[in-house]
């Protein structure tokens, strides 16, 4: 029997080569699932237009569920959320992009527990191994753009950049996360083989924030592979 999942989905590298393991692995994403706190309105991993993760749940075909909450009950409503889905889709587990952050996994897993799902992690591993996952990511035929970065860590040239072999090269130089694990950047994931449509992004604007700067792009077209 098909183990099916949710998938925490912020839109970026993480969550999408999570999903493309657990594809390889047989196991079934039978929904995504975004957080929207509504105090700004965005989701809550990058700060993305709802618009856009929800044209890359028709590019993948699988149906998207957002989550509105605040910042303050943020673990109600994902837990209150969750048991709803887990009938709906009559889910087994929840899966999680995350890489290594100790704090994360034992939020994620007290979560499960308190649904009586299965926590999944798909992409767990050592710090030390983040630069290979960032040229397994590479690697995978999926297109990521950077669309966030942490002005302490990094400038305004990476807004924009592809994750490719000069991505990696010049992150080697950097004092930080290859992966961006503690939010030093962020992507946004276009294109790659799980994809039945590619996202076009055109027209970039940077929007600055108060520790962070990010690309906003204002126009946007999904486009049917042939």
């Amino acid at each position: 029997m098909t183990k099916r999942v949710a998938l925490s989905w912020s839109g970026g590298k993480d969550s999408c080569l999570a999903l493309d393991k657990l594809t390889k692995q047989g196991v079934e994403v039978a929904c995504l699932i975004t957080t929207v706190p509504i105090e700004i309105g965005r989701t809550f991993g990058h700060g993305e237009k709802m618009e856009l993760v929800n044209l890359q749940a028709k590019a993948l075909d699988i149906p998207v569920e957002f989550i509105s909450c605040t910042f303050e009950d943020y673990t109600n409503s994902f837990a209150n959320a969750l048991k709803s889905y887990k009938h709906q889709y009559q889910l087994d587990g929840i899966a999680f992009g995350d890489l290594y952050l100790e704090e994360h996994r034992e939020w994620g897993e007290q979560l499960a527990k308190d649904t009586s799902l299965e926590p999944i992690y798909p992409l767990w591993g050592r710090k030390e191994d983040a630069l290979h996952l960032l040229a397994t990511f590479v690697q995978s035929g999926y297109k990521a753009t950077v669309i966030r970065v942490r002005e302490d860590v990094l400038d305004i040239t990476w807004l924009g950049r592809q994750l490719d072999t000069a991505f990696i090269h010049d992150m080697m130089t950097k004092d930080c996360c290859p992966m961006g694990e503690s939010g030093e950047y962020h992507t946004f994931v276009s294109d790659g083989p799980l994809f039945h449509a590619k996202i076009e992004l055109e027209q970039p604007e940077i929007i600055k924030f108060e520790t962070t700067q990010k690309y906003e792009f204002q126009k946007i077209k999904l486009i049917q592979k042939e």
